[in-house]
């Protein structure tokens, strides 16, 4: 008898229906009263004001001045969001970042026992620190009103949703600069879109004695990016820039090789012979951005080799990366004595690398520019970057590949797959060892390293570790197979015919970006991206490992495990677009007899979703 096989069900969408919001009795408990408010923020806007009015004139352009005001944690949600106390003292919000602090009042009681005769004090709390930039003189004013404001006036009752106001210290904006050069290369932010902001900046620096090109800044809405060198000894003085964000070490990209030699294992390699078909699905638009692929190499069938614009000599190593990076996507990791599958579509590899890359004057910007000016012009189904900035990590860090990449991947038309990184064995606590940029953006699929295929298996040591930041805490997504000396990743080597062994997530995430195109082509177009997301996300297995070295877990090696049911099992997928604000019932469809014995579901919803860059904590 011929085996059934179930396929997941399709077009679970048309089982939803809109619903009105649940009836609601606001009973919001607030911590402090309205006269406790302000008592205690009088005396700390005082000091606010002091400190602004501290600063040098030519470091507040306008006359303005940036301050932080820290929620109450109990006012998270967006609802809570003080806008019209912020109208009242005429004070624009102008971005955000996370913070854990331990409230006066209304801070979670500690889970933890108390050591005899010890006062057990409640652990930090996260909330929202909200940057809000006016006049000078309007910090003056909120100051000396405070005190005799009723709570019938505009916007006053919103004051108990206020923990702490103050002006962040001009070391809080600086990063650790590990070169000791006299004057290294700094990446600076700044708040603000407008030019007077800007140049007010450049102005700034003029009194400082250190001259900035501010034609070479990048822009994502209400940010500023620029590449600034300055002496050491001004590090703080520079800082004291009121619209000044952060200030760190220019990044540099990540170097384009194997992450440690295969010591322990015999590396050479084993003869393979090209399919000679074309690629299955010729339908699907495939981008890879990467060092660029070698003459020779017999791929022709499969990959188009591109090169972006205002490339120099493409680097040897760089291009072996981009060889490895492509055989992941065309054929997974290889295998001894195993003929070489059909190709599920064909790849458009971009060159984006060159001889000069390794330097970060200014190549962190370009070879952005070099893959945002491709995607802005094309658009693609599938992308993969196994490329990026090297960087430490930090929660309430904004990253520039980040911010443009979450930008142009919001619409959920493609399906794209980043490196996660492969620092895990860098040190932990200064962020080293987390996920690297821009795998921490929410609209890309982060993909770590597992060390085998084998039903037992972890992440291999290299791979970069989670969490991520606000919102996308889950990261690095999953995992899939990124080699290790024990069971390497074997890919297509310079010498055409015979297969190498490397290992790194640059190699892993191509093979979940090659699982997508899997379920793609066996389903059709009617599987959107972020279907493919969600359905790779679903299967995956963390197999008892903490999520912040594997994510959801590792994909599953055979792509017919997403898309085939097993017995007693039915998988629905359901897509469509969510309104902000509405709500949808989505029913489960069961079948018309009775099912004996209980019914477990489970659910992964999935979203692609625009992205403020100035506010980490949305």
């Amino acid at each position: 008898m011929a085996e059934v096989r179930n396929y997941l069900l399709g077009y679970g969408e048309r089982l939803t229906e809109r619903l009105g919001p649940p009836k609601t009795k606001p009973n919001k408990q607030n911590p402090y009263s309205f006269l406790e408010s302000k008592r205690r923020l009088a005396p700390k806007l005082s000091s606010l004001t002091e400190a602004v009015d501290s600063l040098p004139s030519a470091a507040c352009p306008h006359d303005e001045a940036v301050g932080v005001i820290t929620l109450h944690p109990a006012y998270l949600a967006k609802s809570y969001f003080p806008a019209a106390l912020f109208q009242a003292v005429g004070l624009a919000p102008i971005g955000s970042r996370t913070q854990q602090i331990v409230p006066d009042k209304g801070a979670k009681a500690s889970k933890r026992k108390a050591a005899a005769n010890t006062p057990l004090l409640p652990p930090p709390t996260p909330t929202a620190e909200i940057f809000v930039a006016g006049r000078r003189d309007q910090f003056r004013s909120w100051a000396a009103a405070v005190s005799g404001w009723s709570e019938t006036r505009a916007g006053a009752a919103e004051l108990v949703r206020v923990e702490d106001v103050y002006l962040a210290p001009p070391q809080s904006r600086l990063q650790p600069v590990r070169k000791s050069k006299e004057a290294p290369l700094l990446e600076v932010v700044l708040h603000g879109s407008s030019g007077y902001v800007i140049e007010g900046f450049r102005d700034y620096m003029r009194t400082l004695d250190v001259r900035i090109d501010v034609d070479r800044r990048v822009q994502v809405e209400g940010l500023c990016f620029m590449g600034v060198r300055v002496p050491q000894e001004l590090h703080v003085e520079m800082a004291k820039y009121s619209f000044l964000r952060v200030a760190r070490e220019m990044p540099k990209l990540r170097e384009l090789q194997p992450v440690t030699p295969l010591r322990s294992i015999s590396v050479g390699g084993f003869p393979y012979v090209l399919p000679e078909q074309g690629p299955i699905n010729t339908d699907l638009r495939v981008a890879v951005f990467d060092g660029g692929v070698p003459d020779g190499t017999g791929l022709d069938r499969w990959v188009k080799r591109k090169k972006t614009s205002n490339l120099g000599t493409a680097s040897g190593p760089a291009q072996e990366h981009g060889l490895g990076v492509t055989s992941s996507v065309l054929f997974g990791s290889l295998q001894k004595g195993v003929a070489l599958p059909q190709p599920f579509a064909a790849v458009d590899h971009y060159r984006v690398i060159d001889d000069n890359t390794s330097d970060p004057e200014g190549n962190y910007y370009e070879v952005l520019e070099r893959i945002t000016s491709v995607l802005t012009q094309k658009q693609y189904d599938f992308v993969n970057l196994s490329l990026g900035p090297e960087v430490a990590f930090n929660d309430n860090d904004v990253h520039l590949w980040t911010l443009k990449l979450d930008q142009l991947f919001a619409n959920g038309k493609t399906f794209v797959t980043v490196a996660a990184g492969n620092t895990g064995e860098s040190d932990l606590a200064s962020g080293v060892a987390r996920i690297q940029s821009p795998s921490d953006a929410v609209n890309v699929l982060g993909v770590g390293a597992s060390d085998s295929t084998k039903k037992t298996w972890k992440r291999t040591p290299y791979s970069s570790l989670g969490p991520g930041r606000s919102p996308g805490l889950m990261k690095p997504d999953l995992v899939a197979f990124g080699g290790s000396e024990k069971e390497p990743f074997w890919v297509l080597g310079k010498d055409a015919g015979k297969a190498v062994a490397t290992m790194g997530t640059s190699f892993s995430s191509p093979l979940a970006l090659r699982a997508a195109l899997g379920i793609r082509t066996y389903l059709g177009s009617v599987v959107q991206p972020i279907a493919l997301k969600a359905l790779l996300i679903h299967h995956s297995d963390d197999a008892g490992h903490d999520c912040h070295e594997v994510g959801w877990g590792r994909i599953p090696t055979d792509i017919e495990e997403m898309i085939v049911c097993r017995p007693g099992v039915v998988h629905v997928l359901y897509q469509g677009t969510l309104e902000p604000g509405k709500y949808l019932r989505a029913r489960i469809p069961v079948p018309s007899s009775a099912l004996p014995g209980k019914v477990s579901v489970s659910a992964t919803f999935c979203y692609a979703t625009e992205t403020d860059p100035q506010d980490v904590v949305t």
